[in-house]
């Protein structure tokens, strides 16, 4: 009898151990970071200034310089991991990555995540082929609009306000990235693209800016955010309190001017 008693409560011990073990583990998911550990950013890799594979095959972009400083000022490993936009909210629950770093609007998503303090102001604007004639929101009317998939643009397309803007269209095309898009609206089989300014700026730089027009004024306006799981309140404020004090000393703005984005920034 004794026996028995004996394993049965060494029985109760062991479950009893591996369910605070259990809970533990998902705690940890949602602790802050130790020096050492890996630091892992989930990032449309397709989405330049913010992050895009650059000639020699490395990933690079404002946010990812952003990320590379605040785990080198608080002794991370930085894991840079290309995701598939679509995917990103299963990454981040999974626990695949610890955050979404990518001109990630915060605009309508507050209850979604855990964010960060905003850190860009961004507008987003229509983009069209130099001379088309398209010159407002007016013109657009039964014009082919090109939008890239789950994107800020689609998001601010599908926004109440912008209902009869949108009617107005022709067709409005989701495609899987900007450069899709642009490469598009230059071969002249679409007649505007809704794209975030910064990303304008950028396709613009690269294909040539007497090749394409920026509608004036946007049609929207937002802000960027780092997303973090929802209650993960540590790992925010560690990665928040470094921003903080990179704003402060300089090097935020530093970056910014290295993308040419020092007047979309959120200095304080």
């Amino acid at each position: 009898m004794k026996l028995k008693k004996t394993l049965l409560m060494l029985t109760s011990l062991v479950l009893a151990l591996s369910l605070s073990g259990c809970a533990g583990g998902s705690g940890a998911a949602d602790a802050g970071k130790a020096k050492g550990d890996d630091f892992t950013v989930g990032f449309d890799a397709n989405f330049p200034p913010y992050g895009y594979k650059d000639k020699s095959g490395e990933y690079v972009g404002f946010d990812l310089d952003l990320a590379a400083e605040v785990a080198k000022r608080n002794g991370w490993k930085l894991q840079k991991r290309a995701i598939d936009w679509d995917s990103k909210d299963m990454e981040l629950k999974s626990g695949t990555i610890d955050c979404i770093w990518n001109g990630f609007t915060m605009n309508g998503r507050e209850k979604q995540y855990t964010f960060s303090k905003p850190y860009v102001d961004n507008s987003i604007v229509f983009v069209t082929k130099a001379g088309s004639g398209i010159k407002s929101l007016a013109d657009l009317k039964d014009k082919t609009v090109l939008v890239q998939v789950d994107s800020s643009g689609l998001a601010a397309l599908q926004d109440k306000e912008n209902t009869d803007l949108v009617s107005s269209f022709k067709e409005m095309t989701q495609v899987p990235d900007y450069n899709n898009a642009f490469m598009t609206l230059e071969a002249g089989a679409a007649d505007a693209v809704a794209v975030d300014i910064g990303v304008a700026d950028y396709q613009l730089s690269q294909r040539g800016k007497d090749k394409f027009e920026i509608m004036d004024p946007p049609f929207h306006t937002e802000q960027y955010g780092i997303g973090f799981k929802k209650g993960n309140q540590a790992l925010r404020d560690q990665v928040q309190k470094t921003l903080d004090e990179m704003k402060k000393d300089g090097t935020f703005l530093k970056i910014a001017k290295k993308y040419k984005l020092e007047t979309s920034i959120v200095a304080k």
